[in-house]
């Protein structure tokens, strides 16, 4: 069976998946902080970052819809999700006083928590990893796994 017709295993998708969610905060964060359109970004991670290979080390193969459904949700519904993340933040920390990068992710839960596909509880564990990721040895995971509770609770009260 050749590598085009193989089917991927539960594994592979989930790891393409979540993939695509530390890609869909990278682009959010470089959007912001570059200046750039959604669809120039957009292309340049689709074709120049999905399974490209830096310095030998090969980057994960993300979940192309997935990454465009959070990239489209983030830009469409950003005020809605600036606002959630809001009421989640104490009132002397809006989001605009937030390190970029974890403006970003809860941009990209947000998002997410938007889409009917994911439970809300994966959303909290994945953008928890993603925050992980970036910020390994600092109490960011913890400030973000709160705060995307609280989200996670108003967006889709039913699920808790």
């Amino acid at each position: 069976m050749s590598d085009e017709t193989r089917k991927l295993t539960l594994e592979e998708k989930r790891q393409m998946k979540s993939a695509a969610r530390l890609y869909a905060v990278q682009a959010l964060f470089q959007m912001e902080a570059a200046g750039q359109s959604v669809d120039n970004v957009r292309r340049e991670f689709e074709t120049h970052r999905f399974g490209a290979v830096y310095e030998g080390d090969e980057l994960a193969e993300g979940d192309v819809h997935l990454f465009r459904q959070i990239l489209e949700e983030a830009v469409n519904w950003q005020a809605a999700i600036d606002q959630a993340t809001d009421r989640a933040l104490v009132a002397k920390w809006p989001i605009d006083r937030i390190d970029p990068v974890i403006r970003a992710l809860f941009r990209a839960a947000g998002a997410e928590l938007k889409l009917p596909a994911t439970p809300p509880k994966v959303v909290i564990n994945e953008y928890v990893d993603v925050a992980n990721a970036f910020f390994p040895d600092g109490r960011e995971p913890k400030f973000v796994n709160a705060v995307l509770d609280h989200m996670a609770r108003e967006a889709k009260p039913e699920a808790f």
